[in-house]
């Protein structure tokens, strides 16, 4: 399970800006963001890197960060 929804949402970001920025087609980015499937280990650290967060914020809930 991955947290990438609710990171969009919480910064604004749509998942069509985000698959344009990965170079991935929206239906992906969409079942990502469904957790229908999950990124490979490296569009996850891609996916960080573009949401300017750290790639485990994308896969535990923040509360469980502190």
């Amino acid at each position: 399970m991955n947290r990438i929804k609710e990171v969009l949402k919480d910064k604004g970001i749509s998942q069509a800006w985000l698959a344009k920025k990965l170079d991935k087609s929206y239906n992906t980015i969409n079942e990502y963001a469904r957790n229908v499937r999950q990124p490979s280990l490296e569009d996850l650290y891609k996916i960080a890197e573009i949401l300017n967060v750290e790639a485990k914020e994308l896969l535990v809930p923040i509360k469980e960060l502190n």
